[in-house]
């Protein structure tokens, strides 16, 4: 299994581009496939500069529906028409970021709806022998706190985001497995948790930003958060790969408790190679 960061919020290898945004790019035996997008085309430039041809994808999965997983969605169908796009059937949606009362758009460009290699999903989904999809996971644990301002459009009101369009993939490669998020805004926690029902153990690798970022500065009972989701993770046995949406604060815990189990992304990061 081989997994490339194709970019990320913060600067890696010179002459990379970095946005606000998340793109992965994974091969396996059967497959070469993306996560996400990024917030705009800059991906495939980065992928160009990297030696990947992107023709060459046969999956897309879109982890949310959030411009800066999907934007460059279309610029990615115009080179390679033929590669199946999962996408979860709530991704569509009218979502918006509403801090201090100022109203953003924040989904999904409608154009992606009518592209002839969009799959829906929902729940779980075994793709393959290499490939699942899940979603629709309980929520009993911890919630980021920055979901506060991530809303959604429902009868024609702004109503707290559930994050019922967000969806996780999972990687089967020989002997090891890869959990995959965008921003595991359901509580990466959660989304362990539910893992493990499915599979009845953790994943080797878990590469997903954590959404822990917020506007404000951080009181104790973020960093008291922050801490007990490390130690929780600790617990796991798995290797963690973040970054993105993570946020300066909690990454700063988290790679003091987790140490060498932590990696921190950048734009062009070879994170798996096994």
């Amino acid at each position: 299994m081989k997994i490339i960061n194709l970019i990320e919020d913060t600067k890696g290898a010179d002459g990379l581009c970095f946005e606000h945004g998340l793109s992965f790019y994974v091969e396996t035996a059967k497959h070469r496939l993306l996560l996400d997008t990024g917030a705009s085309g800059d991906f495939i430039f980065n992928a160009e500069k990297l030696g990947i041809d992107l023709t060459k994808v046969d999956t897309l999965v879109l982890s949310h529906g959030h411009y800066d997983h999907t934007g460059g969605v279309m610029r990615f169908a115009e080179i390679n028409p033929c590669a199946k796009i999962y996408m979860h059937k709530n991704a569509g949606g009218e979502y918006y970021n509403d801090y201090n009362s100022q109203r953003k758009y924040i989904g999904i460009d409608k154009r992606i709806l009518s592209l002839p290699q969009l799959v829906l999903t929902e729940g779980n989904i075994q793709v393959d022998d290499e490939l699942f999809l899940f979603s629709d996971i309980d929520c009993t644990g911890p919630i980021p706190s920055g979901n506060a301002i991530l809303k959604k459009e429902k009868d024609g009101e702004l109503v707290q985001d559930d994050f019922a369009h967000e969806q996780y993939l999972v990687i089967k490669s020989g002997q090891k497995t890869a959990l995959l998020s965008g921003c595991a805004h359901r509580g990466i926690l959660n989304i362990l948790s539910y893992y493990r029902k499915l599979f009845g153990s953790y994943p080797d690798y878990v590469v997903s930003g954590f959404h822990m970022m917020k506007k404000t500065p951080y009181d104790e009972a973020d960093k008291a958060l922050a801490e007990e989701t490390a130690k929780a993770l600790e617990a796991t046995g798995a290797e963690f790969f973040s970054g993105h949406c993570t946020g300066d604060e909690a990454m700063e815990i988290l790679c003091r408790i987790l140490g060498k189990k932590l990696t921190v992304m950048h734009s062009g990061d070879r994170i798996i190679n096994s």
